[in-house]
């Protein structure tokens, strides 16, 4: 149990929160939402004592253990098992069971268990901060961005494992879907200040809107009064036979005080440019297998045929390290095929989005440079107007890519995507810098993208929401799959989990894939007034 009371926070002149009170009760799982920058990571902080606030209180129960992901890797064991069994408390040092059943379900094999932890790509080791904070079984887990590192399976694993937590939980992910699935109550900072809801994030959206329009109206009724007042008062004051009732009236509109009109908030904004393609298949690709070595043996992906027709919609999906974003890259021509071939359409163009695009952003260049250096025939009002879009208006169109978030250089890279026509979109995980609402804005942007979308990613409300036909990565090879994410769930499954019996009707489609973008218009068009 948590209380927050009056809680003030500011660095230099910037107000990060401002009376700021919540209380989190015995079992409740909360999902902490706000844009970024808002705040979230540095309340974690706060919560556990690493961040100090200006004033008000933070207070738990005598005793009250608070364990979280940890961020930073400090490995001291010289073992996987033996270093997550060091988080047991001291009475359940013994529980190796537990330990193993978790690093089971966030993806690793028995073999790993007797390896070095430091022998791991950093992925895996916040994996194993993950595994650590689950067993430390404190009264409160706090998971900054626990999905990040995540594939699929072990998504999924998580989700079941966290609906069964004892205690009591508050979660950041930018994955609106898992966070709606583990959470009894929605956390949102808004506005320099907080608010709690039972229920999930929509919930919480459609609230803040109901409110933020209550608002709107109370203040213009307000401001017209205050108008009609002052011509009043502005009418009578020159009459000594009114005087008294002007006087009166200017009584009366200083006692009303006076509301602020809301700042309206930025949101990403923007549609893919798209160029016609006069064929039917933009992409034919024809038994490619793929290694890093000349050694067949080693191939990590091998005689996968398939087209991409111009408006076919491709999941590529599986377990981490499988080979994904080796096959994306294929077929954005940045690694080439041992064998096999890919043939494109004579005007296919591509928008390519992923760690290699991301990497090759100058760092010395400022965004607007950037967008420009995308395409060279594009005006400078037109690279200004991309830069909006992405949320880089005005003096920030300057700021250089060196101290650009990991968020800012996706929007970047979106925004150079978006500086030219295409006609097939390669996106490699495009939301994991992203807050929730620039998800929302991703989603319903490429479900009306009107050329064809090949997209590497783990969330299984995009996998629901987008794809048409999939590539799975699983038992050991790679393979086209004819029907959306709910086809594959029902009719094959994942390899260990048991195939639905029936299919459940949870697929999202374009009305709810909308539905919070229209909460943050209803929101933009409340503040505008």
């Amino acid at each position: 149990m948590i209380i927050a009371s009056s809680i003030e926070k500011s660095y230099g002149p910037q107000i990060l929160f401002e009376d700021v009170s919540f209380l989190i009760n015995k079992g409740e799982r909360v999902g902490l939402v706000g844009k970024n920058g808002t705040g979230k990571s540095t309340l974690f902080k706060m919560i556990l004592g690493q961040e100090n606030h200006d004033s008000g209180t933070l207070s738990t129960p005598k005793g009250y253990r608070i364990g979280a992901l940890e961020q930073h890797i400090h490995f001291t064991r010289p073992t996987v098992l033996k270093e997550c069994i060091e988080a047991l408390p001291p009475e359940k040092q013994w529980d190796h069971y537990k330990a193993e059943i978790i690093l089971s379900g966030l993806g690793f094999s028995e073999q790993d268990f007797q390896k070095d932890p430091t022998t791991f790509s950093g992925g895996f080791q916040v994996r194993i901060n993950l595994c650590k904070a689950l067993l430390a079984d404190p009264n409160m887990l706090l998971l900054d961005e626990p999905t990040n590192y995540l594939d699929i399976l072990s998504l999924r694993w998580l989700k079941d494992y966290l609906n069964k937590w004892p205690g009591e939980m508050m979660i950041i992910t930018h994955d609106r879907d898992f966070m709606d699935k583990v959470t009894t109550h929605t956390l949102g900072l808004h506005r320099k200040q907080a608010r709690k809801v039972k229920g999930g994030t929509i919930k919480f959206y459609e609230l803040m809107i109901q409110e933020e329009e209550t608002y709107e109206l109370t203040r213009k009724n307000m401001e017209n009064k205050r108008k009609e007042m002052q011509a009043l008062i502005d009418r009578f004051r020159a009459k000594a036979s009114k005087a008294t009732m002007a006087q009166s009236r200017l009584k009366m509109m200083q006692k009303m005080g006076t509301m602020e009109k809301l700042d309206t908030e930025k949101n990403l904004g923007f549609r893919f440019n798209h160029l016609p393609c006069p064929g039917k298949t933009i992409m034919d690709v024809k038994n490619i297998s793929f290694a890093y070595s000349n050694n067949s043996d080693e191939n990590i992906f091998s005689d996968i045929s398939f087209s991409i027709g111009k408006k076919d919609r491709i999941g590529i999906i599986g377990a981490n390290g499988k080979g994904k974003s080796t096959l994306l890259n294929c077929l954005a021509g940045e690694l080439t095929p041992n064998s096999g071939s890919i043939a494109n359409h004579p005007t296919a163009c591509l928008g390519h989005f992923g760690q290699t695009n991301i990497d090759r952003l100058e760092p010395s260049n400022q965004v607007l440079n950037e967008i420009l250096r995308s395409n060279p025939s594009l005006s400078l009002q037109a690279a200004h107007s991309i830069c909006g879009a992405m949320m880089f208006e005005g003096d920030l169109s300057k700021k250089k890519v060196s101290v650009l978030s990991g968020g800012e250089r996706s929007r970047v890279l979106l925004g150079k995507i978006i500086s030219h026509p295409t006609n097939l979109l390669l996106l490699d995980e495009p939301t994991h810098h992203l807050d929730v609402e620039s998800i929302e804005t991703l989603i319903e942007e490429l479900n009306d993208y009107s050329g064809a979308l090949v997209i590497v990613t783990h969330s299984e409300l995009i996998l629901k929401t987008l794809a048409k036909n999939l590539i799975i990565f699983h038992r050991g090879r790679a393979e086209y799959f004819h029907g959306g994410y709910e086809d594959f769930l029902e009719k094959v499954g994942w390899e260990g989990e048991p195939v639905a019996e029936k299919k459940i009707k949870t697929k999202i489609n374009k009305k709810e894939a909308r539905r919070l973008r229209a909460l943050e218009r209803q929101k933009a068009q409340a503040a505008e007034g």
